[in-house]
């Protein structure tokens, strides 16, 4: 669960990183699409990469997916009969987790509808993604969706990161401080940058 977290928040990160191209313009943000499409060219065919790393995407996605299902199973299993008495001393991002996860496997879905295959964008335009954002953030359920959507993440990501770091050993008393202002600093940045692009839609700034 951890791995497979650690290769979705990899994708988060380049995926907002791309993103904010819009912000340079149509020709900036389409030109970027286009080269999304034509990496590792001539060795690569025409959308070879990209489906490259949607597969490895899909595999992180599923594989994160059946872990916590079977942690899931695993705990109930520990602990078939529940606590007299409930303390709440998980963070409110630790409570949530599994919420947000179906709540983001909801949100792939729609998005992946909304920008890929433009089932559900009524004034998208095949190969031209800069418009397509614009179609999509300029309507109130679209921004209502995107953003719900980049507020679980970031909890995700708060206490994801948090929680790989324990698991694949690099947690530590004297590195406790660090990673929690990691996990933190993460979490802001990632939800910061995503909603920037629907908030800079609304406000006019991108148009």
């Amino acid at each position: 669960m951890a791995v497979s977290g650690l290769i979705m928040l990899g994708y988060l990160v380049l995926h907002m990183l791309g993103n904010l191209k819009v912000f340079f313009g149509a020709e900036e943000f389409n030109g970027y699409a286009h080269w999304l499409r034509t990496l590792g060219s001539p060795f690569l065919h025409y959308e070879w990469a990209l489906w490259i790393f949607r597969v490895v995407l899909l595999a992180a996605v599923v594989a994160h997916g059946v872990s916590a299902y079977q942690l899931s199973r695993r705990g109930i299993a520990a602990r078939p009969v529940k606590y007299a008495h409930k303390r709440r001393r998980a963070s409110y991002a630790t409570r949530t987790m599994r919420w947000g996860g179906i709540i983001l496997a909801l949100f792939i879905v729609w998005h992946l509808l909304d920008l890929t295959t433009l089932t559900v964008n009524e004034r998208a335009w095949a190969g031209h993604p800069y418009e397509n954002v614009l179609a999509t953030f300029s309507t109130w359920y679209g921004n209502t969706i995107y953003i719900v959507a980049m507020v679980a993440v970031a909890l995700h990501v708060r206490h994801g990161f948090w929680s790989a770091a324990q698991t694949l050993g690099a947690g530590h008393a004297r590195r406790e401080r660090t990673l929690k202002f990691l996990a933190h600093a993460l979490a802001l940045v990632l939800f910061a940058g995503f909603v920037s692009v629907p908030v800079a839609v609304m406000t006019g700034v991108v148009n």
